[in-house]
């Protein structure tokens, strides 16, 4: 049975889960969720998931929602627990990676995305460019330490790429690319950086990621020209 994901690809929550199983050739099959028309909302969809939230992930039967215990379960159950170390140490220092992800660049770069994107994407709401200043001034000192770290090991949690690297994708993308030719933006390539640019450079040009990528950008020019 083909494994359902129920959440739209223009989700950065979605793409979190999308990006981890295309890198380890888990096929899904994506089911859109409306957000915009409340479909998460509907008493169907919260008997699956009771906080009205996506992802949520269908296998037979079983359900598991929140993208980041989702990609865990595709990386155990599906793929060997590739992406996941196994080793004591190794295992430690990607947990580690895995927490700094979800306190320390999550919540910045969730609020600059949406100040500066979704706002006026799903709410026609101006963004407010002092909260959003704020805000990236928080996850520049973030990086600071991220850039401590990238010089002790190739990648944020050891020297193989984790999920914990993936994690970072669909934020890191929106907040790294001007909404508007002259727009503030966060760039995660900066030379002071070396090796925040480094580690930045190569996972975003993953495979998996540009194929997830591509096919939200597909998605997004179709909601602007309806």
């Amino acid at each position: 049975m083909v494994l359902k994901l129920y959440g739209p690809t223009v989700a950065t929550c979605t793409q979190r889960v999308l990006v981890v199983a295309r890198h380890l050739g888990i096929p899904l099959e994506v089911i859109n969720v409306d957000l915009p028309k409340g479909e998460h909302l509907l008493p169907e969809y919260l008997e699956k998931q009771p906080f009205g939230q996506v992802p949520l992930l269908d296998d037979d039967g079983f359900l598991v929602f929140e993208g980041r215990a989702i990609a865990r379960y595709l990386s155990a159950e599906y793929a060997d627990g590739k992406l996941i170390p196994k080793g004591a140490k190794e295992n430690a220092i990607f947990e580690q990676a895995a927490a700094v992800e979800s306190a320390n660049f999550d919540p910045f770069a969730r609020a600059l995305a949406d100040e500066r994107f979704f706002k006026s994407l799903f709410g026609g709401a101006e963004p407010d460019e002092t909260v959003a200043s704020e805000q990236q001034a928080k996850l520049e000192a973030k990086l600071d330490a991220y850039e401590v770290i990238l010089a002790r090991y190739k990648y944020l949690g050891g020297n193989e790429l984790t999920l914990a690297d993936l994690f970072h994708l669909p934020y890191g993308a929106v907040i790294s690319t001007p909404a508007s030719p002259g727009a503030p933006f966060v760039n995660l390539e900066d030379p002071k950086r070396p090796n925040v640019a480094r580690w930045w450079r190569e996972i975003s040009c993953l495979p998996a990621w540009k194929a997830v990528s591509t096919e939200a950008k597909e998605v997004l020019a179709a909601m602007k020209r309806a």
